[in-house]
């Protein structure tokens, strides 16, 4: 069992940014990948941002250069850099992660981007 949840999510004005927190009660070096999945209201849930515990990051082209995942293992968190931000980032953001090839998902933590 993994338990996450996330945390960091607000309204903010476009270009603005955040940093979202996603925090494991399980030691993440234990966890095979993690990552960031948002869905917006009337659309499927993406995924746009993945770290694995080796290290190798992922990204969708529509956050590259805006977006930044990192972690850090002591605290047990992944966080989610997000600068630049748009209306069309607003969505609820969602952590997952996979172990034994189950998938974790956090609660989800809402980020409105608005003027």
């Amino acid at each position: 069992q993994v338990q996450l949840v996330e945390s960091g999510g607000s309204l903010v004005l476009p270009g603005g940014s955040l940093r979202l927190s996603c925090t494991s009660a399980r030691s993440i070096l234990t966890i095979r990948s993690m990552g960031w999945y948002r869905q917006a209201p009337g659309k499927q849930r993406e995924m746009f941002a993945t770290m694995a515990s080796g290290g190798n990051i992922n990204y969708a082209d529509y956050v590259k250069g805006r977006f930044t995942i990192s972690r850090d293992n002591a605290k047990n968190q992944v966080y989610l850099q997000m600068d630049s931000l748009k209306p069309e980032d607003t969505a609820v953001y969602y952590c997952k992660a996979v172990v034994a090839s189950v998938n974790y998902w956090g609660q989800g933590t809402q980020v409105t981007v608005s003027s």
